[in-house]
This record gives C-alpha cells, structure tokens and sequence, in this order.
C-alpha cells in the first residue's frame, strides 16, 4: 500500500515539472509584447512571422529531440537520470538566453531548449506505464497534463507581472533558477522506478548502446495504428501551440485590452484546460476502452465550435469567453493520447512509442505559430486591412486542425469497433 501511495508522489513531481517547461515555453509569448525585447533581438512590432518563428524554433528542436533522445534516455541513462540531465540543460539555457544579442542567437537558444524539454512526457509516460496498470492510467496521465494547463495559467500573469515590474531579462533569470532550485530536488526525492526497470540489462558499448536504440525504436515503431495516433497528436498540439503563442497579442492588440488584463484573461483559458484534464482523465477510468475514441469526436467538436464563435463576436470578453471554453474542450481530449499509446504499445517501448508521437506531432504542430503569424500579417496589411481582421483568419486556422482530430478519432474508434469484431468471431470459432 505505501508503494501504491508513493508512485503518487512521483505523479506529483512530473506535474510540477511539467508546469515549470511550460512557463518556459510561454515566456517569449508575452515577451513579444515588449518593445524592448523587440529592439534587443532587432526585429520589428510589425514581423509576426519573425515572432512566431521563435515558438516554431522550439518546437522544432523538442520534436527533434522527443523523436531522437528519448530512446538513447531510456537505453541509457533511465528515466530519473534523464530528467535530471534535461533540467539541468534548460536551466542554464533560460538563465544564459538575455546574454544572446541578435535574432538569430535568441532563435538557437529557443532551439537548444526545445531539446533539452523534448523527452519529458515520453520519460513521464514511461514511468505511469511502470506504475499503472492501463484500467488505472487515466488518472495519473491527466494528472501530469494538467501540469500544461497550470503552467500557461500561472505562467501568463506571472512573466507579465515580471515584465510590468521589472526588466524583460528578469524573467529569464527566474525561470531558470526555478527549474535547477524547485524541479531537480524533487525528481531526486520523489521520482523512482520499480526494481524490474532498474534491473534492465544496460548497454556496455556505445555499439550496444545504438543496438538497444534500434531495437526499441523498432518496437515502438510497431505501436498499434502508430500513424493514426501521431497525426491526431499533430493536429491537437496545433491547436495548443497557436493558441498560446498568439493568445496575449491578440487579447492586446485584437480585443483592446491592458497588459494587466491580457495577463489574468491569457490565464483564464488555462485553468479551463486544467480542470477538464482532470475530468477527463476520470472519464476514461469510468468507460470502456472502445469508447476512448467517442472523447476525440466531441471535444474536437466543441473546441472548434467555441473558436468559431470567438473569432465572429463582436464584445471582447465574449470572445475571450469562447477561447476559454475552447480550452476547456481541448483539455477533455488531452489525457487519452497518452492513454491511447500505452495502450497499443509494449512496456518496454511505450517512452519511445511516444516519443514517435509526441516529437513528430510536435514537429509538425511547431510550424503553426509561424503559419499563424504569415496570415495574420498578410491579412493586416491592405485596403481596410485591420490588426483584428489578420488575428481572426489567424486563429480561423485552429478550426481546421479540429476537423483533423475529428477525423482521426473516428477512424480509431471504426477500427477498434473492427477489431473487437474479429476478435469475438475467433473466439466464437
């Protein structure tokens, strides 16, 4: 029983963590707001492809390197050591950034810090899958992604205080003292595998080490409907990183309101997101693994309803209304695509399963701050041409990455409803 309670507390600490990288992740999202951080890295108010570039940069760099360092994190080093190693990194990569001048060093710091987040959730899915039994996973997987949601709600009003009360570089230096001070003596306290994974033979060759790598990959690699599952990722992490990237700007500029209000209204969507991971990770325990894909239909439904409505009201907070209930619904679909991996994928192979998922839906998802800021420009500029108008055909293009988590959902639960067919009809022959 004290086992059972105690793999809680390593739930617990990959929550905080995962709440910390995404304070992280968001920073330049507000900081894009200030002229300052403008003129320091030298690119204009007006150059939002630039601006989204920096959260593309990113997502690049953790896509890359949830696709290509996690299995080597989890050959070689385990999961408790990984994460050590990767807060270490970002640590120092966030507290060095205000020491680049230049776009294009700040671009290769946004890079480096994308690599070094990359396998999180990948060594965080490995440790529910070692503790958790798939009848019981829905509850700790939305647990550590409610650390997404937390994250972004603190992280908004907090980085804009920061900004507002001090210089932009302040914030860079606080973030990274948290991540070394708070998140490496909690991993070290609380953060354990069973004796079964720490018994796993390890590689004594950098020959073997690759061999061991190839072999997980191939295993992960034949991770049920593996492409079905990775481009539904794609099309939800599209929405997450689109939306909170362009969020504070378009309250601001959009919607007219203070910075003091874009804080605590950017904020609002978040704890949305936070409380419907949490329902919806008890709604998976409550229902019938086949039904899962019933979560990915409604939400992606409701999300792009709500976005629909936010970008064709005419008051601001109905608008800003909108976005949240469209965190809301995003959130629901949030815990069942880590449930959904470990549920097709082996033990052995599940961090590198979704290490496919996460770094290649990342990678892709990583290019639509940057598409969002090219239409908003094209669509600001020309006769009648308002910075509302370019904002609104911006976030238009969330609803297109709804109709493809749609789809993607429906395809999976025809499929599963296929195999639970042929399965009853071998065991009636």
């Amino acid at each position: 029983m004290q086992a059972r309670t105690f793999r809680w507390y390593g739930v617990i600490t990959l929550f905080i963590i995962v709440a910390i990288s995404y304070i992280d992740r968001i920073n330049i999202a507000v900081l894009i707001t200030d002229p300052g951080f403008l003129a320091h890295i030298g690119i204009e108010k007006s150059d939002r492809v630039s601006q989204g570039l920096l959260a593309t940069a990113f997502m690049v760099g953790y896509g890359v390197s949830a696709f290509v360092l996690t299995p080597f994190c989890a050959a070689l080093f385990g999961v408790r050591r990984s994460l050590v190693y990767g807060l270490i990194l970002w640590g120092v990569v966030t507290f060095m950034t205000p020491w680049f001048d230049g776009y294009g060093l700040v671009l290769a710091s946004r890079i480096l810090l994308g690599v070094s987040e990359g396998p999180l959730f990948s060594l965080a899915s490995s440790y529910i899958k070692a503790h958790y039994e798939s009848r019981e996973n829905g509850k700790p997987n939305s647990f550590v992604n409610m650390g997404t949601g937390l994250g972004l709600a603190v992280g908004y009003p907090f980085i804009g205080y920061l900004l507002a009360s001090y210089h932009w570089e302040t914030s860079f230096y606080v973030l990274g003292l948290i991540n070394i001070a708070v998140g490496i003596p909690l991993v070290l306290a609380f953060v354990h595998m069973p004796a079964s994974y720490a018994a796993m033979k390890k590689p004594e060759s950098i020959g073997a080490a690759f061999s061991q790598v190839g072999d997980i990959v191939k295993g992960a690699l034949h991770t049920r409907y593996l492409v079905l599952i990775t481009l539904l990722t794609a099309a939800a992490l599209a929405y997450l990183w689109g939306s909170s990237n362009w969020l504070p700007t378009y309250l601001k500029e959009a919607r007219g309101f203070s910075l003091k209000e874009m804080g605590w209204l950017a904020s609002l969507p978040q704890y949305a997101t936070v409380l419907a991971v949490l329902l919806g990770g008890v709604v998976i325990d409550k229902i019938e693994r086949r039904h899962v894909p019933f979560i990915f239909m409604a939400a992606s439904a409701g999300v792009a309803l709500s976005v629909l409505l936010a970008i064709n009201v005419h008051d601001p907070y109905t608008a800003a209304y909108s976005l949240i209930a469209a965190n809301f619904f995003w959130g629901l679909m949030s815990p069942a695509i880590p449930s959904t991996v470990q549920y097709c994928s082996r033990p052995e192979h599940v961090a590198s399963a979704f290490g496919v998922v996460n770094g290649t839906g990342s990678l892709v998802a990583g290019f639509m701050p940057a598409l969002m800021g090219g239409v908003i420009s094209a669509m600001s500029t020309g006769a009648g041409a308002t910075a509302g108008s370019g904002f609104f055909a911006g976030f238009a293009l969330l609803i297109g990455t709804q109709v493809v988590v749609f789809a993607c959902g429906f395809v999976l639960w025809v499929r599963e409803r296929h195999a639970e067919t042929a399965g009853m009809r071998v065991n009636l022959a």
